[in-house]
């Protein structure tokens, strides 16, 4: 059972305050009553109050000073004006000063009971979203990303420097390595923090629909638009807009985004006249946009506009310290509270050793299977996936032999790509996902071995 509302009723009237103080405590609030202003704003400042009722005509201090200096106190305080029938033109006042309604006299306690009921659940809703918004961003800045790695320590204070200014920044890095999660911290640090964030990821949005999605559309733009639609920089307004895999935009939509961050407007799919936007850009790609521009798959110009700051999210497999502390993180999350699961030696060492091409998002879905799969408190080698075994079995026995010359790390690496090429019949997807590594990583280094 919940706590009891506590009101302030201030009515000069004695009878009509008796009357409704009564009425009131039968309907389960608890009640301070005062025949004043001056008295009902003494008992303000003694004890907490849910919301106050107040009358708009007394002697002395009137309710629409009272209703001043309690917002003054506290903005979100809902205050009830009393009005009688000849003065609603002052209640109507009133509301525009910040009162959530009014009620006339006389009325009957029922009246009095929904007004007040739906003023108090529009009072929790407001606390439940301040503290919404605060959980989420806790949840989200950068002690949200889990490492003590050197490398995520120096992204980490880098975003940091660059999260209180309007800069816009392009985040870099493989699938799965958090570079979202990056962009939220960015987001929740900076003065946007009350504003809102807006991730788009370019790459899922259907080529037809997203220049809608983007910039929005007006009704009759095209078949289907049925209505005035905002896009995501107008949602994004006063605060900021993530554009996820920025680098599988049509060069197209690559000179629009430009046009929007230069004039810091959008012009909507079918309209006549230009939106103002106050909105930070915060774009990401797993894509080397340096070769896509010279290769003229990517707009130079958007490239140096997006990139004022470059951050690089590092792949897993370069930051294998933080696997163990990411690998409780997760087990943590995935297990009942109370639990006390721990991890062996031997699936750490398998954690350790896997080079996780998917990164952390495939770190974060091993471990939710090893949670549910589990025979104990303890997860052992046996609860990961097999693959991960393979893959320590196999790297073992790549370099058993080796010779007493030694030999160069680079023509290695070149022999498997070219192997892995050969296995797969030159099938760039499959190949790198035998490698464990991404198709783009692949082509890098494909071109740094001159492989055709």
């Amino acid at each position: 059972m919940g706590k009891k509302p506590h009101l302030l009723l201030i009515d000069d009237d004695q009878s009509l305050r008796r009357v409704t103080e009564y009425s009131l405590a039968e309907k389960g609030y608890i009640v301070r009553a005062a025949a004043s202003g001056e008295e009902g704003l003494a008992l303000y400042e003694k004890e907490p109050f849910d919301a106050v009722i107040t009358d708009i005509t007394m002697p002395g201090m009137s309710g629409m000073e009272v209703l001043k200096k309690l917002l003054q106190a506290d903005p979100g305080l809902p205050v009830i004006m009393i009005t009688a029938y000849g003065t609603i033109e002052s209640a109507v006042e009133a509301m525009k000063q910040g009162a959530v309604d009014y009620v006339t006299k006389p009325f009957n306690r029922d009246e009095l009971h929904i007004t007040l009921d739906r003023a108090l659940k529009v009072r929790r809703l407001e606390k439940e979203n301040v503290r919404l918004r605060a959980e989420v961003s806790d949840r989200y800045r950068f002690d949200a990303i889990v490492g003590g790695s050197e490398k995520i320590r120096e992204v980490i204070a880098l975003a940091g420097r660059v999260a209180p200014s309007d800069a816009t920044v392009l985040v870099t890095g493989e699938s799965g390595t958090g570079k979202e999660l990056l962009a939220r911290g960015i987001h929740y640090s900076s003065s946007r923090a009350e504003g809102p964030f807006v991730p788009v990821n370019c790459a899922a949005i259907p080529e037809n629909l997203i220049e809608s999605e983007l910039f929005g559309h007006v009704k009759g733009a095209f078949t289907g638009a049925v209505r005035d639609k905002e896009g995501k920089f107008e949602l994004a307004d006063g605060g900021t807009l993530f554009l996820d895999e920025i680098g599988d935009l049509r060069i197209d939509l690559q000179a629009k985004i430009l046009r929007a961050l230069q004039e810091r407007s959008v012009d909507r799919v079918g309209g006549v006249k230009q939106v103002d936007l106050d909105v930070r850009v915060i774009a990401a790609t797993n894509r080397d946009l340096e070769r896509d521009v010279r290769e003229g798959n990517f707009r130079e110009d958007l490239y140096y506009r997006l990139s004022v700051v470059i951050l690089n999210m590092p792949p897993l497999r370069e930051r294998k310290d933080d696997i163990p502390l990411l690998a409780e993180y997760f087990l943590r999350k995935f297990s009942p509270k109370g639990s006390d699961v721990r991890l062996a030696p031997d699936a750490l060492a398998l954690l350790t050793t896997y080079g996780w091409p998917g990164n952390v998002r495939e770190l974060e879905n091993v471990m939710e299977r090893a949670s549910i799969l589990k025979r104990g408190d303890t997860i052992t080698s046996v609860d990961l996936p097999e693959k991960l075994s393979r893959r320590a079995t196999g790297a073992a026995g790549i370099l058993l032999n080796l010779p007493d010359d030694g030999l160069s790390l680079e023509e290695l690496e070149k022999d498997l790509i070219i192997k892995a090429l050969d296995k797969h019949k030159g099938n760039q997807t499959r190949a790198a996902e035998y490698l464990r590594i991404t198709r783009p990583t692949l082509i890098y280094r494909m071109e740094k071995f001159g492989l055709k």
